[in-house]
């Protein structure tokens, strides 16, 4: 079945469900299943929607459709010295980008580098009516206008189905090298921060089990200033790209072991506070990810979180849980419900899997 044919089927299909009211699962590779509130419908298997559309890397573009899987993306722009800058987690072989672009996740570049929707140049969805609609462009200089490309990032599928993106690349860097500090949490947020300061080629920093580890990307010469300039214990260099990839694809113990795992977002600044679990520190202290051997108390992980700027999200639970996501404020909570009778007026696509019926 040609592409074309695939999405005037899943375009009927979808204006069957609406007159029906019956709500649509999106599924891709169903590696990021864990992630959200609660299922509901039929699913819709979107995985056949696949391959690589374009790719020039003299213009740092890559088009891809959304079933077509991170692994062959990353491969094919991995033999021209490219990468995804955001080094989004997989959690699984099978991760689409689809997948990647409706949840939104990044990974330890991001506060160095960009976000997901950073990178994101265009898109084409099928939204809840069945209409086929494009955004954006392939090329940088036509981004233009209202962003709603970047809209559809983050949006877990409740806006419309992924089915084709196009997004920035980056060059792969010359040199990189990861340093390790024995420090406690609080100097490291203290140190992380005014090293984030300096013109030093940071690229990924992370606290865990009483030890910094800081990742330094760029011109060989630059990186090799900067180490002699910061200090600490050089890693392998396997080592260190294993390090990094168990920490973004959350393989480590820390992740595995938890009842409850709490994303904190806040200001990078924030001091460290001992919030009654286990912490592991990325982004620069920006994120503070929590490791609870039992339920905590959501209103005072949640009141902590927006007093420090920020949010909270309940990333992995051992059982469905409502509250997953912070509860938006009225006028932001009014403009998504706008959005979603906008793109999705019947609320069939992926109905509950932020917020209750949107």
């Amino acid at each position: 079945m040609t592409a074309a044919s695939l999405i005037s089927e899943w375009g009927e299909r979808i204006r069957n469900a609406r007159v029906k009211n019956t709500p649509l699962r999106i599924r891709g590779g169903g590696t990021k299943d864990f992630y959200g509130e609660r299922f509901e419908g039929e699913i819709f298997d979107v995985s056949a929607n696949a391959g690589i559309v374009d790719y020039d890397p003299t213009e740092l573009v890559i088009t891809a459709r959304g079933g077509t899987k991170l692994s062959e993306i990353e491969a094919a722009m991995g033999e021209a010295g490219q990468f995804l800058g955001f080094e989004p987690p997989h959690f699984g072989p099978e991760a689409t980008l689809g997948g990647c672009i409706a949840t939104g996740l990044s990974g330890p570049r991001r506060p160095y580098a960009g976000a997901v929707r950073d990178f994101v140049l265009g898109v084409r969805v099928l939204d809840g009516k069945g209409d086929d609609l494009r955004f954006g462009g392939r090329v940088m200089k036509n981004v233009a206008g209202f962003d709603v490309s970047r809209l559809m990032t983050g949006a877990m599928g409740t806006l419309g189905i992924v089915l084709e993106v196009s997004l920035k690349c980056l060059p792969r860097p010359m040199a990189e090298t990861t340093l390790v500090f024995r420090m406690s949490a609080a100097e490291s947020v203290r140190r992380i921060n005014e090293w984030s300061g300096q013109p030093l080629p940071l690229s990924a920093s992370a606290w865990h089990e009483e030890q910094l580890y800081v990742r330094l990307s760029g011109a060989d010469a630059a990186v090799r200033a900067a180490k002699q300039k910061l200090g600490g214990d050089a890693m392998e260099p396997v080592d260190a790209d294993r390090w990094w990839s168990s920490l973004r694809e959350q393989r480590m113990a820390f992740y595995s072991t938890a009842s409850q795992l709490w994303r904190l977002s806040v200001k990078p600044t924030t001091p460290y506070t001992d919030l009654g679990a286990f912490q592991m520190i990325e982004w620069g202290g920006a994120i503070r990810w929590l490791n609870a051997a039992s339920v905590l108390d959501m209103s005072t992980v949640r009141e902590w979180s927006q007093d420090n700027g920020g949010h909270a999200t309940l990333f992995r639970s051992a059982s469905r849980h409502s509250g997953v996501f912070h509860p938006l404020a009225a006028p932001v909570l009014s403009i998504h419900q706008r959005l979603k009778s906008t793109f999705d007026p019947s609320a069939i696509l992926n109905r509950g899997r932020m917020y209750p019926d949107f």
